[in-house]
């Protein structure tokens, strides 16, 4: 399908749902199973099969024609993690499922993977998974769950076979947040808010037909799952001067009287690595096109989480004792947030919530390891546990 064929079939869908009658939730859909969801994604899951550079042309039709879009930010985990794993791992009843309200934001999603015993090393969970018939029976924590508090479904990683080495295991289950035996605890954290979670699971039961992936080989699914974390966090599309790197510019402009040699010769620095960051996350996802994420979208990760917090550290240090403020609705009030807005929030903000950048998504030193030993092709790190039955391990 050339780019005016694609044209074409977006103007007849306006016709046919015109943005001015039409409800939003009600046009979401018909976009959906028009095609025009995600158009690179296959036919009849809400896309057209088509490379992902021509979701560009959809977006800037209906936009155009004023007709509502999702907010990626509310459903970050959903979109950007749990639907490209359903695509690639997910039965044909699972992406009938769970794709379209996914896509829709009718279903917010989370991600149950950390544990207090397995952070960095995620492989050294243990939450359980015991099977019972045609359901699995699941007892376990999980902690640092975005969302959480707002998410109806989740993509869960457990512990199905103890007797066999850490990743091999790993069975990868998409539970229901709502079912009887999930505890979900608010988190508090540097900025005063609860973003967070603590999530207990107490004998709760997923049916099999929500296990993603073959038994025991939930580890590749996962990894998959964090590649495509990594891009949807670190190699997000965006325009020169955008974000983080954008907000601090326009705080230099607006203090002139603030400023020294030594900040500006910082900020353009900064400026020139966040503008190879942007550049470098376009070849990125121009090879995404071509299919799975892999391990380069560490290195994206990585670039971004040093990038924002000293790009915030660099904000507050122009503003001074004004960039210590915090807005009155931002007191340490345990706000429950619906989502991260960096540039929509104050200075203060900013710079706490940045902190957490180089933790969420796998740790910054976690990440420079995957770099140098999966892109870089450097000796890997003496490991000797990789060939110890899980239970034999010291906990």
């Amino acid at each position: 399908m050339t780019p005016e064929e694609l044209s074409g079939r977006v103007r007849d869908f306006l016709a046919a749902h015109d943005p001015a009658t039409t409800d939003r939730l009600e046009l979401l859909r018909a976009r959906f199973d028009a095609g025009l969801a995600w158009v690179y994604y296959p036919e009849g899951h809400g896309g057209l099969g088509l490379p992902r550079s021509m979701q560009a042309v959809v977006d800037q039709l209906l936009a155009a024609a004023g007709a509502p879009d999702i907010d990626p930010s509310k459903n970050g985990i959903g979109l950007g993690m749990a639907a490209p794993t359903i695509l690639a791992f997910g039965t044909e009843e699972q992406k009938q499922r769970f794709l379209r309200p996914l896509w829709t934001g009718e279903e917010v999603w989370c991600q149950l993977f950390s544990e207090p015993g397995a952070g960095s090393d995620l492989a050294a969970l243990a939450t359980r998974a015991v099977r019972d018939g045609d359901e699995w029976v699941v007892n376990g924590q999980k902690v640092w769950t975005s969302s959480a508090h707002l998410a109806r479904f989740a993509i869960l990683v457990a512990r199905t076979d103890p007797d066999v080495p850490k990743h091999r295991g790993i069975t990868y289950f998409l539970c229901d947040m709502t079912d009887p035996g999930v505890d979900v605890r608010p988190l508090r954290q540097i900025t005063g808010e609860a973003e967070f979670n603590e999530v207990f699971l107490t004998d709760v039961r997923i049916p099999d037909s929500q296990r993603l992936g073959e038994v025991g080989q939930g580890w590749a699914v996962a990894t998959a799952t964090l590649n495509n974390e990594r891009v949807a966090i670190g190699g997000a599309a965006a325009p020169r001067e955008s974000g983080m790197v954008g907000v601090v510019a326009q705080t230099w402009r607006d203090h002139p009287d603030r400023q020294t040699p030594e900040l500006h010769e910082r900020l353009v620095r900064l400026w020139v690595e966040a503008e190879v960051a942007r550049l470098t996350g376009q070849r990125l996802r121009q090879k995404l096109a071509q299919g799975q994420p892999g391990p380069e979208g560490a290195a994206m990760k990585v670039s971004f989480a040093r990038l924002a917090q000293q790009l915030s550290g660099l904000e507050l240090e122009i503003l001074g004792e004004d960039g210590l403020r915090f807005e009155s609705d931002q007191g340490w009030t345990m706000a429950r947030p619906d989502h991260v807005d960096f540039t929509g929030r104050d200075a203060g903000y900013r710079y706490l919530r940045a902190k957490g950048n180089s933790i969420e998504g796998g740790t910054s030193e976690i990440l420079r390891n995957i770099v140098a030993e999966r892109v870089l092709g450097l000796p890997a790190e003496h490991r000797v546990d990789k060939d110890v039955p899980w239970k034999d391990l010291a906990k």
